[in-house]
């Protein structure tokens, strides 16, 4: 029997130079499973997604991280690309978001450059995870342990390298948000 995410709200945090696929492609599978996804952001109206180096899709912004609580959600998508996770890491609230879905073992994806929001929360130190190759040394510095796999499952985070790692990785994905317990609406 295929996983199942009825009832299941899963926040994705980006910001401007996302990479378009690494966003698009689990938030469909995500969907396809029955989970509702929720586009967060540190601003309001639109996020411009990247296909590598070249502007793609504007998307909708569907919360603003100054009035969102990470407790509304039963998991976390953190995508890559360069320009999105080197401006989101250093955003106070992003990081306050991560803090409070590790804090409460929800369960976190992420994917090439957004491994950098997991740093800057202070997270990684003791996990085993992979990324894009230039970050292997931010999160060996930072104390986890990085691998050069297609998909790496360490607890309640599943991480992968690039765009091309995207069907294990959503597969991946569906199942360790499945098997997270459901949050208590409130």
């Amino acid at each position: 029997m295929a996983a199942t995410l009825q009832g299941r709200k899963i926040a994705f945090i980006v910001t401007d130079g996302f990479e378009q696929a690494e966003l698009t492609s689990p938030k469909q599978a995500l969907e396809a499973a029955g989970a509702q996804v929720d586009i967060v952001s540190n601003k309001a109206g639109t996020v411009q997604g990247m296909n590598h180096d070249q502007k793609a899709d504007a998307f909708k912004i569907d919360r603003v991280l100054d009035v969102v609580d990470a407790l509304e959600y039963d998991g976390l998508m953190l995508p890559g690309g360069v320009v999105n996770a080197d401006a989101i890491r250093l955003d106070k609230k992003a990081q306050s978001f991560v803090k409070a879905i590790q804090a409460a073992g929800k369960p976190i994806g992420v994917i090439c450059h957004g491994a950098w929001l997991l740093i800057s929360a202070g997270v990684v130190e003791g996990r085993t995870l992979t990324s894009w190759p230039s970050l292997h040394d931010d999160l060996r510095n930072a104390g986890a342990k990085w691998v050069d796999q297609e998909v790496v499952r360490d607890g309640n985070w599943v991480s992968s390298r690039k765009p091309d790692d995207l069907p294990a990785f959503n597969k991946e994905l569906i199942v360790l948000m499945a098997e997270a317990p459901e949050r208590i609406a409130v």
